[in-house]
């Protein structure tokens, strides 16, 4: 660390030199730029918002929300920056923006509709009969007038005009739905899927980037705002939806618009100001660089470097400076989640999401643990395992970039409170049980798929992202054995997989506790007891209102208790798991009552090594290679 003496001494050139720059800051007010930045949205972002029937819901503004499972008709929604933009005065013109925001629209019905648009408008309110083909915009009576003071760039996913070009297309409209411009887009908007927007203006030229490659804009209209508008106005985006419906969602969203207040003839001070701090800097910065030289040789540490570089699969290497630009420094807004091993950040590195993990410094991980986890899980390969995109080890931060699941974990959409938003978010049986799969190819081909065995030590609901088709990733719920063994072996996962699976069909943390239903003793007992009665399936999820498969579901909970048998040589493999779940083989036999927990645990007397169901032999063999937290 820099000693104090390092900074005590300036000459005398450098000290009038930055006298001047803060006599210069000091003697004008700074230049005002109006900015924000919602890598996504959640609870503590509402506020900033007028949401007019709409909500925000799974880090994301939901502008026309359909929690309630049935399809929402005739429906429009609009959500509002709360701060008003000025966007011109009489002495100093227009002002100029840059926009970009990531949305998704998902149809409801076959086709969806109507649509979508970015807008600005002197007025937040919404207007009344704006659904179907209004766009939540303008209405029959008011469609075409300028005291609208509205302009939009609509993206328009139904064709309800003569004029439209078709269903998948971008417009710039002006007081009225009927589009001034358009053009036909390449991308689907009702793909569901992700789809970043930019749209610019520099006083002159309206214009709009659809996609990833942002080379030519899908459409330019030389407009004066000015004519349309008034000095202020509110930026944000409406929807509506007709008897065709549609989720229409932002995923995230950034505005930065230059000031009108700006005085030109203030100009040069603001070009002398920088260069006087830079020239300042020079005459302390090479002494700086020189002291701290040696600190950071010390922090980094090339050999880290030379022996994850040195893997045939190894991910990319990033810079500490490229992660804390990507995360807005870490910012707490941009938090995943947060758990003992530190905490997990959204980041957008060259306009593409990703998870960036940061290690706490209490968390335990030293440079070989972490060089064996980098190289261990770069050289996995599998669909239901989240991608590993790269790492950082730079003054003593060491870090994991991995590929970002757009759905959250899978806790935030089957634990929640029923005043919780994301509670009318409902899973059906379908994609639970997909997600139950997805888990269980994954740690089979951990437990069996790869060179060497690998555990994963931390199967919980929190674990399990899920992506844009809900599909399970996994980057913990103890078996009663490693309180006694001390460590996790491979019968530890399958316990813990046998946890989720009941979490996952009941919708219930493994301590919940309801008076209805006196579930006081973990879920594993509650669930046992309901099967002595006959009745297991009385402990499914209320929110499926009865509609699932009825021997998937049996097979399921039926091997979720066999996976949390109490002695871990009842437990089946992961691989018998998985052809349990595919109907290859029936459940194992359970016993009507749960058995007691005895330690040290004996195989059973019919114990033998050709069993249909046989045991994992992890606590015989434990593995050579463990990831998780």
């Amino acid at each position: 660390m820099l000693g104090i003496s390092h900074f005590t001494y300036f000459s005398p050139v450098v000290v009038e030199s930055l006298l001047l720059a803060l006599l210069l800051v000091g003697s004008f007010s700074p230049v005002e730029c109006f900015h924000f930045n919602y890598p996504l949205f959640n609870d503590s972002t509402e506020n900033d918002f007028h949401l007019m029937r709409s909500e925000i819901a799974v880090d994301a503004i939901h502008v026309t929300p359909d929690f309630s499972g049935s399809p929402i008709t005739n429906f429009s929604g609009q959500a509002l920056y709360k701060r008003s933009f000025k966007l011109w005065s009489e002495s100093k013109g227009t002002a100029s923006f840059n926009t970009t925001f990531v949305l998704r629209i998902t149809p409801r019905t076959d086709p969806g509709g109507e649509g979508l648009a970015f807008i600005l408008t002197g007025r937040a309110t919404l207007p009344e009969n704006s659904e179907g083909k209004w766009l939540g915009i303008v209405n029959a009576s008011t469609n075409g007038s300028a005291e609208n003071q509205i302009v939009a760039v609509e993206f328009d996913t139904r064709k309800s005009y003569m004029e439209d070009l078709s269903n998948n297309h971008i417009g710039v409209n002006v007081n009225s739905v009927y589009s001034i411009k358009q053009a036909n887009l390449s991308i689907n908007l009702s793909s569901g899927t992700a789809i970043t927007v930019k749209v610019q203006y520099d006083g002159k030229i309206l214009r709009a980037f659809v996609g990833t490659q942002m080379k030519a804009p899908a459409i330019a209209l030389p407009i004066n705002l000015s004519d349309h508008l008034p000095q202020k106005v509110f930026v944000g985006f409406s929807a509506s939806t007709g008897n065709h419906t549609q989720l229409n969602c932002v995923r995230s969203w950034e505005f930065s618009g230059s000031s009108v207040d700006e005085d030109p003839d203030l100009l040069w001070v603001w070009i002398m100001v920088p260069v006087t701090v830079l020239v300042s800097g020079v005459a302390f910065y090479f002494s700086w660089k020189w002291n701290c030289g040696k600190q950071e040789e010390e922090e980094d540490d090339p050999r880290v470097e030379q022996q994850i570089q040195g893997s045939s699969t190894a991910p990319r290497k990033f810079r500490l400076k490229e992660l804390k630009a990507a995360t807005e420094n870490f910012n707490s807004k941009n938090e995943l989640g947060k758990g003992g091993f530190g905490t997990v950040y959204k980041g957008f590195l060259k306009n593409k999401e990703v998870a960036v993990k940061r290690f706490s410094r209490n968390s335990h991980q030293s440079k070989q643990d972490f060089i064996a986890e980098v190289t261990t899980i770069s050289n996995l390969h599998h669909k239901n395992l989240v991608k590993l995109v790269g790492w950082c080890y730079e003054k003593r931060e060491l870090l994991l970039i991995y590929e970002f699941m757009p759905n959250t974990s899978l806790d935030k959409l089957i634990f929640c409170k029923e005043s919780d938003v994301e509670n009318r978010i409902t899973l059906n049986w379908e994609t639970r049980y997909l997600i139950i799969c997805g888990v269980a190819q994954a740690l089979d081909y951990l437990h069996n798929g790869c060179e060497k065995r690998v555990l994963h030590r931390d199967i919980k609901a929190s674990n399990i992202m899920l992506d844009s088709d809900f599909n399970a990733g996994t980057p913990g719920y103890m078996a009663p054995e490693s309180f006694h063994t001390g460590r996790a072996a491979v019968e530890t996962d399958v316990y813990a997989f046998g946890i989720l699976v009941l979490e996952v069909v009941c919708g219930r943390k493994p301590g919940d506790q309801s008076l209805n239903n006196k579930y006081n003793n973990g879920i594993v007992d509650w669930v046992w007891e309901y099967y002595r009665r006959q009745r297991i399936l009385d402990v499914l999820d209320l929110r499926l209102n009865g509609v699932f498969h009825k021997e998937q579901t049996e097979y399921a909970l039926m091997l979720a208790l066999s996976c949390c048998h109490p002695n871990p040589y009842q437990r089946p493999s992961m691989r018998i798991a998985l052809r349990v779940l595919t109907g290859e083989v029936d459940p194992p036999v359970i016993p009507i009552e749960k058995p007691p927990f005895v330690w040290p645990a004996t195989p059973p007397d019919s114990f033998r090594e050709d069993l249909e169901y046989p045991p994992t032999g992890g606590l015989l063999s434990p593995p050579s290679e463990l990831i998780g937290r």
